[in-house]
């Protein structure tokens, strides 16, 4: 490895210029223009059944518009991300959101002419060799068609939502460029952007971490009237969209989504209530004593427990990562190397960056690109190792048809949860000293937290708030009540001060594309813990198997990828009971070594 590398990302390889790209102008003029030219086919087509080839020009036309897609796309949420103040990638949002309303509009169109074919020429059509790889996403599309308005009336919502509905996210990424946080910093007063300022709600020490919650949650009050109107609209279009569809679960479309029952989610929550919520309350009172505190406060769940925190350097975090990556997978490895040297991610920590972090896939250029705030901490090092495991995953199914290279968020999470495992566990077997493994465990129980409290509190404030919201608006006031509410539920009263405003902070409330943001982590995190376990039980050759996973993810629903790979029944407790216990099992190694 070398010993530093850029904390810039290179755009320039993809469309040189950024917002102002003539090339990427020109790509999605040629992308409108197919999209154009296929749906102007559909509608034309009348009322028949199409034959076999002419399904087949379809769909080879379709996977091909939707690859340009998500490459336009991938470039616009690259460039809005790493300045937003870039009104040029702010309109180009729109285009690409227009783009894919057209493309939508076509697909329900597409979906519509599958639903139309009779059995037995369905069944001919899908034994066609060079639709071997698409069989069930063409029976499932064929399927969704039945349970959608007519393609005229979807094509309507399409196009009001890219004002209403998507203009809303958009609406809520403007209330976030508004917050400036004051502070002070060795002498010297400077504005932070909400993802420099975030960074400071887990310092090693106790009076920033207090003196920035206490201005954090100042800065979100002062725009929580804008950002309940942006929740408020996205909620209610979609309530309306459901009950026009004749939807009476808001759940349905999430879990569609993801490929997932209402079965398995249940067990999932079951398992985590019953079976992890005890242990990680002993953690949470036992790092508590560390901090000198009765109970932990919201903004010291993710503080170091060591008074001081060294700085893990870039390029140091980038060697930890590759070489615990090289210990289970070299391809894992290579990817990783690969991403450093080229310059896929963005980690500088500057003003003006939108908050948070992603991996967003580039399909034609088969390569990835990462957007973070690097500001060396170990928390930033395994987010780094969390988006380098998307990364992983898009690079398995980048041979694969368009159509299956969209997998679902809740295994996506399981590729990146299993990567920020894999650098954790390298870590830990290194450790030498007490403090060490202190630290080391004190972070992968901040993840046990994360995943089986705070998502938890967020997936019961938007079912209630979904609830809530079918009667009416809800104000601030009240979605503060509910925030609190399902943090005090999910947290068993552990902790004792709460975040009301978070419904406000948390970007995935207002994101577009998929609906209840959340569940989806904690069934990556548990699914990913018991692929650790296999791959310990296994050895190296679990890594060819876990490989034929994440190709698989995209072409089988969760229950029969578990089967299939796995042999376990995920809408049964028992899976889920041993995945929360193995994830919660540190608790006691913690409690050991704070004893000794």
């Amino acid at each position: 490895m070398k010993d530093t590398y850029s904390l810039k990302w290179n755009l320039e390889s993809l469309f040189p210029g950024g917002s102002s790209s003539s090339e990427y102008s020109a790509f999605v003029d040629e992308t409108d223009a197919m999209a154009a030219s296929l749906l102007s086919d559909l509608r034309g087509s009348g009322d028949g059944t199409p034959d076999a080839s002419k399904l087949s020009e379809w769909t080879g036309k379709l996977q091909a518009s939707l690859a340009r897609l998500r490459e336009a796309d991938a470039f616009v949420s690259c460039v809005a991300s790493q300045d937003m103040s870039d009104k040029k990638a702010v309109a180009w949002s729109e285009r690409v959101q227009t783009l894919s309303a057209k493309l939508k509009q076509a697909g329900d169109l597409y979906d519509a002419k599958l639903g139309a074919v009779p059995d037995e020429a369905w069944e001919q059509w899908t034994r066609e060799e060079v639709l071997a790889d698409l069989r069930y996403l063409l029976g499932e599309r064929r399927e969704s068609a039945k349970d959608k308005l007519p393609p005229a009336l979807e094509a309507v919502a399409s196009e009001l939502a890219v004002d209403g509905y998507h203009g809303w996210g958009e609406h809520y990424n403007t209330v976030v460029g508004r917050i400036s946080i004051p502070w002070e910093e060795d002498g010297e007063s400077k504005n932070l952007s909400v993802s420099q300022a975030s960074n400071k709600l887990d310092d090693p020490n106790p009076d920033v971490r207090s003196a920035m919650s206490a201005k954090w949650e100042a800065a979100w009050a002062g725009q929580a009237d804008l950002a309940s109107d942006a929740l408020n609209r996205l909620a209610g279009f979609r309530l309306k969209l459901y009950g026009m569809r004749g939807w009476d679960e808001p759940l349905r479309e999430p879990l569609r989504m993801n490929r997932m029952s209402r079965a398995t989610l249940d067990a999932m929550w079951d398992a985590v209530v019953e079976t992890g919520v005890e242990p990680l309350k002993k953690y949470l009172s036992l790092k508590a004593r560390l901090l000198g505190k009765e109970k932990l406060s919201w903004h010291d769940i993710e503080a170091p427990i060591a008074s001081s925190q060294a700085k893990i350097p870039y390029a140091e975090a980038a060697e930890v990562i590759t070489d615990a990556f090289s210990q289970f997978s070299p391809n894992m490895a290579e990817l990783a190397r690969t991403a450093f040297a080229d310059s896929w991610i963005e980690a500088e920590d500057r003003a003006g960056k939108r908050p948070g972090g992603f991996c967003t896939h580039f399909p034609l250029s088969m390569m990835s690109r990462i957007f973070m705030t690097y500001s060396g901490t170990p928390g930033n090092v395994s987010t780094l190792a969390h988006e380098l495991g998307h990364a992983y995953h898009d690079s398995m199914v980048k041979e694969m048809p368009p159509f299956a290279q969209d997998y679902a968020m809740n295994v996506a999470e399981t590729a990146s949860t299993f990567a920020e495992a894999l650098v954790s566990d390298a870590l830990l077997r290194r450790a030498e000293s007490k403090e060490e493994k202190l630290a080391l465990l004190d972070d992968r129980l901040q993840r046990a937290v994360a995943f089986c409290m705070n998502i938890r509190a967020r997936f019961l404030f938007e079912t209630r708030f979904y609830a809530a919201r079918a009667s009416g608006m809800l104000e601030a006031e009240g979605l503060n009540e509910l925030m609190v509410a399902a943090q005090k539920e999910a947290y068993d009263e552990s902790l004792e001060g709460w975040h009301p405003h978070f419904w406000a902070a948390k970007l995935h409330f207002y994101l577009t594309d998929v609906p209840f943001y959340n569940f989806p982590y904690t069934f990556g995190y548990l699914f990913s813990t018991g692929l650790v376990a296999v791959a310990e039980r296994e050895g190296p050759s679990f890594s060819e198997r876990y490989d034929s996973l994440l190709r698989d993810t995209g072409t089988m629903t969760v229950e029969q990828l578990a089967k299939e790979h796995l042999g376990a029944a995920l809408d049964e407790p028992a899976f889920w009971r041993e995945a929360v216990a193995r994830s919660v099992a540190d608790v006691e190694a913690f409690a050991q070594l704070i004893e000794s």
